[in-house]
C-alpha cells in the first residue's frame, strides 16, 4: 500500500473570524425549523413580545449547542455562526427579559406551537400513521440552582428543582407533550389531564391506529385507567403495585414453588381480579 500524499506537513492551518463557525451541526436542527416553518408559526402564535419566533429559535438553538444558561446563548454570535442557524441571533439580556415575561397562558401557547409542529413533521412522513403507536408517560427531575425560581422545590430524590410529567413515543424516543410541575410534586399529580392531552393530541397529530399507554406504578390509578378510556385509548398498560393484597390475591394463579417479581401490565383483557378498585 502506498503512501498518501495527502501528509500532515502539507496542511495549512488558518484562522478567519468573520468565518469561522462554532457548534457547525446546527445547521440540521436549523433546516428542520425552515421545513417546518416554525419561526412564523411562533409570530402567529406567541403572544409576548416582539417577534418571538428568533427569540424562541435562539433559546432552543442555544440548548442545543450544549447552554445551560441564559448567557450561553452568546455562543450563537460567535464568528459566522448566525448566518448556520438561519435567523437573527438575539443577545441574551434580550432572552432574558423575553423569558420573564411568560405567564402560564403564554405556556399553553407554546403547548398549542408544539402540537402544530407535531402534526406538520408527522403529515410529512415521520408520524406513525395507521401503525400502532406506543406512549410512555413517566416524571423526571430537572435539577436547578439558585433561589428565585418559581416553583423550584425539593422532592422525593432531595434535589431542588422541577418534576415534569414527559410522555414519550416508544420507537423513535421523540417527546410528544410536556407538562412542568414543581419540584415536590407527586409523580402522578396531574396524570389524568396530562393522559387525556397526551392522546388527543396524537390523534389529531394523525395517529390513526391502536395506541399503547405504557407507564410505571406510580400511574395505577381509576382516574388515569378512565382517563385513557374516554379518549379511545385501546391498550393502557400501567405497572400494577405489588400491595399484600394483591400479592395473596394472585398467589393462587402461580404455579407451585414459584415466585414472581414482575409487576404486572393491565390490559383491557385482563381478567378482571386484576382491574379491582379501578372502576
Amino acid at each position: 500500500m502506498g503512501a498518501s500524499s495527502h501528509t500532515l506537513d502539507r496542511v495549512e492551518v488558518t484562522f478567519d473570524g468573520d468565518r469561522m463557525v462554532a457548534d457547525a451541526g446546527l445547521i440540521l436542527p436549523a433546516t428542520l425549523s425552515q421545513h417546518l416553518g416554525v419561526e412564523a408559526l411562533v409570530d402567529e402564535l406567541v403572544s409576548v413580545g416582539h417577534r418571538p419566533g428568533r427569540k424562541l429559535l435562539t433559546v432552543v438553538h442555544a440548548l442545543l449547542a450544549g447552554g445551560d444558561c441564559i448567557d450561553d446563548a452568546d455562543i450563537l454570535r460567535s464568528g459566522a455562526t448566525s448566518e448556520v442557524v438561519g435567523h437573527e441571533v438575539m443577545a441574551p439580556s434580550t432572552i432574558g427579559t423575553w423569558l420573564r415575561s411568560f405567564t402560564f397562558g403564554h405556556v399553553r401557547q407554546l403547548d398549542a406551537l408544539t402540537e402544530r409542529l407535531l402534526t406538520a413533521a408527522w403529515a410529512a412522513g415521520a408520524g406513525p400513521g395507521a401503525a400502532p403507536l406506543v406512549i410512555d408517560v413517566d416524571s423526571t427531575i430537572c435539577q436547578t440552582h439558585g433561589y428565585a425560581k418559581q416553583g423550584a422545590t425539593y422532592g422525593y430524590t432531595r434535589q431542588r428543582g422541577y418534576h415534569p410529567l414527559l410522555a414519550t413515543r416508544a420507537d423513535t424516543g421523540e417527546i410528544l407533550h410536556a407538562r412542568m410541575r414543581k419540584g415536590s410534586a407527586n409523580s402522578s399529580r396531574g396524570a389524568q389531564r396530562f393522559v387525556r392531552e397526551t392522546i388527543r393530541r396524537v390523534r389529531r397529530a394523525g395517529a390513526t391506529g391502536p395506541i399503547v399507554l405504557r407507564a410505571d406504578s406510580a400511574f395505577w390509578s381509576a382516574k388515569v385507567i378512565t382517563a385513557c378510556r374516554i379518549t379511545t385509548c385501546a391498550s393502557p398498560s400501567p405497572c400494577v403495585p405489588q400491595r399484600p393484597s394483591l400479592q395473596r390475591s394472585t398467589a393462587s394463579t402461580r404455579p407451585p414453588g414459584s415466585t414472581s417479581t414482575t409487576p404486572m401490565a393491565a390490559s383491557p383483557r385482563s381478567p378482571r381480579r386484576r382491574w379491582r378498585g379501578v372502576g
